[in-house]
Parts: C-alpha cells; sequence; structure tokens
C-alpha cells in the first residue's frame, strides 16, 4: 500500500514530539535527582572571616563619617595638630560606640577563629622565633578596655610579622597589637582600642 506525502510528514511529526518529550522528561528527572542531593558543606571557617570583614567595615564606615567632619589634616601639619586631630577623632569615636563592648568586633566565633589560625602559626617553623621576639620585647601589662586611649607612656609592642601571616590584612586606618597574651585592635589615627582578644596568644 502506498504511503502518501502527508501521512509521512505525520509520521515525522510524532517523532519529533516523541523526542522533544523525552527531554523534558529527562531534564525534570536530573532535576529532581540534583534536589535530592545534600547541600554541599559550607566552609564555616571562611563565613566566620567573611563576618569579621564585614565589621571592620562597618566600623570604617562610621570612622570615616566622623572623621568627614573634622579639619582635614596636610603633611606638613605640626605635631602638635596631629596630637589634636588625634584626640578629636578619638572623642568622637568614644562618642559614637559609647555602647561599644569587648566582643563586638571580635565576637565570640571570629575570636575562636583568630585563636585557631594564631594556634597553627605557633606550631610552625617560625614558633620558636616568634616566642623570643615576644619575649624580648618590652613588656606591655595593660588593662584593656573598648575605646580606651593606647597609653602614651607604654610602648607599642611590635607583633612579628609571621605572626600576622595567617590573620586577615587589615586596611590602613588599623593594625593589630600584642598586649601580653591578647591581640589588639588598634586605631592607629585615633589611637585607640577598637576590640581585643584575651589570651589569643598561648
Amino acid at each position: 500500500m502506498r504511503i502518501g506525502p502527508g501521512s509521512h510528514k505525520m509520521t515525522l511529526l510524532k517523532q519529533v514530539f516523541l523526542i522533544s518529550s523525552l527531554q523534558l522528561a529527562l531534564t525534570a528527572l536530573s532535576t529532581l535527582q540534583a534536589q535530592d542531593q545534600p547541600p554541599q558543606k559550607v566552609n564555616q571557617d571562611a563565613l566566620v572571616l567573611q563576618d569579621f570583614k564585614s565589621r571592620i567595615a562597618e566600623y570604617l564606615k562610621l570612622r570615616k563619617k566622623l572623621e568627614a567632619k573634622m579639619h582635614k589634616l596636610k603633611p606638613t601639619e605640626a605635631s602638635a595638630k596631629i596630637a589634636e586631630h588625634e584626640h578629636e577623632l578619638a572623642r568622637k569615636i568614644r562618642s559614637a560606640r559609647r555602647r561599644a563592648r569587648q566582643g563586638d568586633v571580635f565576637t565570640a566565633g571570629i575570636a575562636a577563629e583568630f585563636r585557631r589560625l594564631i594556634g597553627i602559626t605557633m606550631q610552625g617553623s617560625e614558633a620558636t622565633r616568634i616566642r623570643q621576639s615576644l619575649k624580648n620585647a618590652e613588656p606591655v601589662h595593660l588593662r584593656l578596655r573598648v575605646n580606651d586611649e593606647y597609653p602614651a607612656n607604654i610602648p607599642l609592642q611590635s607583633t612579628p610579622p609571621s605572626l600576622l601571616e595567617n590573620l586577615p590584612q587589615l586596611p590602613p586606618e588599623l593594625d593589630y597589637r600584642v598586649v601580653d597574651h591578647d591581640l589588639l585592635l588598634r586605631d592607629v589615627g585615633a589611637n585607640i582600642i577598637v576590640d581585643f582578644i584575651p589570651g589569643a596568644i598561648a
């Protein structure tokens, strides 16, 4: 029996429809299988450090807003003017953060992660050199409180660079300082204690 052109065209359309239906079914099946798979494990350490960076950014945003209302220092300003600017900035930050407490920046989770990172460094090849450097530095005994100025009569103990290798890099407005076994976060331009981690260095 002879098949006409119309019947042949209908057969092709059916085949195309069946193939399209099969592709849709396979796509749907793949989607369901993907949904059934457990979510990938989130890197908790990365999330903690991201939280730290967000808190630093929030502090810098406040600092920039406060400093924008002050007289802008010139590189040639006298030391007295620089000291006056430092004290005024410290006063403004202290007023804006009057409810700040230890742990606002270094939360429990962030402090634990910093201790872990410092612990890794202190167990590495540089551990002996770091301990010797801290031992040789002039000892600093200071009662740390958030928003306090770092006393002018107490030397800023230099922090061994290798101790900071694993820690998040800070913007130029801030630095890390070691006070006894504590790790201090200091505002450089205002010379105030932003936050600290007690017993960060075992």
